[in-house]
């Protein structure tokens, strides 16, 4: 039996919004991301492993808030104190996290099927983010992720190039719909490529 991803019955291909007479360049894509494995880990409040120590898909985790590492299939994002989201398309990312993080000092949930991931990308990308979310976007930067509100549903946005803007979006599954609908009627204005 296939999972039904979060959006795919919602999600639609194709052109929106004003999009007449633009470049491709200047019009927003957004699309589900499907496939991508979500872990969460938390280090218990006991633990003393040093966390320079450990490595997942040669990736440190971040020790900074707001900050995320990457490589080519895996990224590791700071949630909140001693908390990350491991997201990858490696489907042993668990096997494999769960050998690099021992059940004495870490918790590992997979939480893939509970949350609708979402990524937009495009020059316009930010403004449309702005219409919904207080955070200032001005000085977001590449590898920085926040925890913040978009029309009053919680979200987890991670930056994940700036050439050109590339947002990649976590929400509860169950606000999914909402908040893909609030995503898209904000880009109208821009023109969008749904993918």
């Amino acid at each position: 039996m296939t999972a039904l991803t979060a959006l795919e019955s919602i999600h639609k291909k194709g052109l929106f919004g004003d999009h007449h007479k633009k470049n491709d360049n200047d019009i927003l894509q957004i699309s589900e991301v499907k496939d991508a494995v979500i872990i969460q880990v938390v280090q218990y409040k006991r633990s003393k492993i040093n966390l320079d120590e450990i490595k997942i898909d040669d990736l440190n985790f971040p020790n900074q808030n707001s900050s995320s590492t990457a490589g080519k299939d895996t990224r590791i994002i700071w949630n909140a104190p001693k908390t990350w989201l491991i997201v990858s398309s490696k489907e042993n990312i668990i096997q494999l996290t769960k050998s690099k993080c021992k059940d004495t000092d870490f918790a590992i949930t997979d939480i893939s099927h509970s949350r609708a991931v979402i990524k937009i990308k495009g020059i316009q990308a930010k403004e449309v983010l702005k219409k919904g979310s207080p955070l200032n976007f001005n000085d977001f930067e590449v590898n920085k992720c926040a925890g913040t509100v978009f029309h009053g549903i919680s979200i987890i946005i991670d930056l994940i190039s700036n050439d050109p803007d590339t947002f990649i979006i976590f929400t509860l599954r169950s606000f999914g719909e909402s908040f893909y609908h609030h995503l898209t009627d904000a880009s109208l204005e821009f023109g969008y490529i749904g993918i």
